[in-house]
């Protein structure tokens, strides 16, 4: 729809005919510039038939310089924004430990990802209104989807990762870091960010303690993750026996991480264990506040003013080319 930010200065339209009709008959047919050839120019509009249509072009004209005074805008549809700004950051393993198949999805035994993949695109869907951005990391950490209001894009983007597509190895340090990046360029937000991973850190340029101390001075809150199963029975030569698949899981490290950024550390052995874990971050970080309505707003006003000034050249720039034409050479 269209609306005007300064609709009170189409009063100033009134002036336009007041100053037309308090003006002697003679001089309404006649510019206040002096030039000779200019005023020759309307002596001959003055006995023209066609003076009339003049005067209403001179009218519409004033319109539509009044109409781009008042600043008509164009308001697009409402859109729903938080009165409090939260970004939140996902950063998720994809090394080769993250394929161990010791969850349970649906009765079905699936690997570490597929499970990661089922819970937390059900957390994104609940986070309406806060920005979310996806890391995904194994050698080295990337960023696959910038933090966002585009929570479909971040779902899809978790969707599509692909298990050893960046190495094989855990840089938890680079994630971290990379994500302490992404948070820096604004300073009027939360910082949240949540560490999902399965091993320790065998990979990077930057150490996990350096990582802290970066997450800790640019206030990003991190909470981390220890995904796998600590029991699992496997068939061997000597029969069935039980092994920790997450023995390599550096549970001091990732809980000192957190614990140094005023986040927490949680422990997942299977698929309920995450959801209740991500329950428990919905209660912590709620979604911002209450939703606020706004328009997007598009300025038109350089709409009316062109065409005045195009119907203003017309009517004064035409005659004195008409003129100028008849002038003796």
């Amino acid at each position: 729809m269209i609306s005007f930010a300064w609709p009170w200065l189409g009063l100033i339209w009134l002036l336009g005919p007041l100053v037309w009709w308090v003006r002697p008959a003679q001089q309404r047919h006649y510019s206040m510039l002096k030039l000779p050839v200019l005023a020759e120019a309307q002596q001959a509009q003055l006995h023209h038939t066609g003076s009339a249509w003049r005067t209403w072009l001179a009218l519409l004209a004033w319109t539509l310089l009044v109409v781009g005074l008042a600043r008509p805008q164009w308001l697009g549809e409402a859109v729903q924004i938080r009165s409090e700004a939260r970004e939140m950051v996902l950063a998720v393993d994809l090394s080769g430990s993250m394929e161990i198949a010791d969850m349970q999805l649906n009765g079905k035994e699936v690997n570490r990802l597929t499970m990661v993949k089922h819970v937390v695109s059900d957390f994104i869907a609940r986070r309406q209104g806060d920005k979310l951005g996806l890391i995904l990391f194994a050698d080295t950490a990337y960023v696959q989807t910038p933090i966002t209001y585009d929570l479909n894009s971040v779902a899809t983007m978790l969707e599509e990762a692909e298990l050893r597509l960046i190495g094989e190895r855990t840089a938890i340090g680079d994630a971290v870091g990379l994500a302490v990046k992404r948070f820096r360029d604004n300073d009027d937000v939360q910082r949240i960010l949540i560490l999902l991973t399965d091993g320790q850190n065998t990979a990077g340029s930057i150490s996990p303690s350096k990582a802290q101390q970066l997450a800790a001075a640019y206030g990003v809150k991190v909470y981390s993750i220890g995904v796998g199963a600590e029991e699992v029975v496997v068939d061997s030569f000597f029969g069935k026996r039980t092994v920790n698949p997450s023995r390599d899981l550096d549970e001091a490290m990732l809980r000192g991480l957190a614990e140094a950024t005023g986040g927490e550390y949680f422990r997942a052995r299977s698929t309920e264990e995450l959801e209740a874990i991500y329950s428990k971050l919905d209660a912590y970080e709620p979604v911002a506040g209450d939703e606020q309505l706004r328009r997007p707003q598009t300025e038109l006003f350089y709409w009316p003013v062109s065409v005045a000034f195009v119907v203003l050249s017309g009517l004064f720039v035409g005659p004195l080319l008409r003129q100028l034409g008849r002038q003796p050479a």
